[in-house]
């Protein structure tokens, strides 16, 4: 890595832990309420940590989030569904979900990294087993439980990120999370977050849009719809995505 990344890398990374001051006191009260039971307060809590840390990373970061389509998130518990192009997908769904709480099914690798680990865990995420099907079926049993005590999640079906604006094939039955509870499924589709670190290889501001669509009911779904909605939700996020993604051409060719 050359110099000039690997510093950007590392000066992120400071500010990331030195705003972990932030959220001290909030993280305290996330606990305490989830000790007493009281899922409404803690939900108010885990929304506020969310926003002030989120915001606070897409502020170092510098990234241009322009998001349209936030009215179509329904005020109950939902399934956020994204394509995943990069680090700063978290952040940025921190942006689509403002105020309010989201849990995310999380690849096991960060359960590694410190104190990160923890808080993902406060905000009622489940990490997930790739190479582990039981595992991985306990994981999404406890989301399932978490959406029917009212919290919401967010999963990225493709498993891992596309690291450019490619976007990989939605993994069948990954949204079993969503119909079995019988929650509402939100697909969301991100252009653009991979040049904020994955393209060039360090943190660097650019501009990432999303897109928000409207929920798909899933209380009364019949087993052979369950059984298509990730193939569904696909086409409708990469529709979105190559729409979107000739509309930054068109407007980085009347930029030059």
């Amino acid at each position: 890595m050359k110099p000039y990344a690997l510093f950007q890398n590392i000066k992120f990374a400071v500010f990331a832990y030195w705003d972990l001051r932030k959220i001290r006191k909030t993280r305290k009260r996330i606990h305490q309420y989830k000790a007493a039971g009281q899922y409404d307060l803690e939900r108010e809590q885990i929304g506020i940590l969310q926003d002030t840390w989120g915001t606070s990373l897409i502020e170092h970061i510098g990234a241009e989030v322009n998001i349209v389509g936030r009215e179509n998130i329904p005020e109950e518990p939902v399934v956020i569904v994204a394509n995943h192009q990069g680090y700063g997908d978290i952040p940025i769904l921190t942006q689509i979900m403002k105020h309010r709480q989201f849990g995310c099914v999380a690849k096991e690798e960060l359960e590694k990294v410190p104190v990160f680990n923890d808080i993902i865990l406060d905000v009622r995420s489940v990490y997930i087993r790739r190479d582990d099907a039981r595992a991985s079926l306990r994981a999404i049993e406890t989301g399932i439980e978490y959406l029917k005590q009212g919290f919401s999640m967010a999963i990225f079906p493709e498993g891992t990120r596309s690291h450019g604006p490619q976007m990989g094939e939605f993994k069948r039955g990954s949204l079993r999370l969503a119909t079995k509870p019988g929650v509402p499924v939100v697909p969301v589709t991100i252009s653009g977050s991979y040049k904020c670190f994955e393209e060039q290889g360090y943190v660097r501001p650019d501009r990432v849009d999303v897109y928000i669509h409207p929920p798909i009911e899933t209380k009364n779904m019949d087993r052979r719809e369950a059984a298509g909605l990730a193939e569904t939700v696909e086409e409708i996020v990469r529709t979105k995505l190559l729409e979107m993604q000739e509309e930054e051409a068109k407007r980085e060719g009347k930029q030059r």
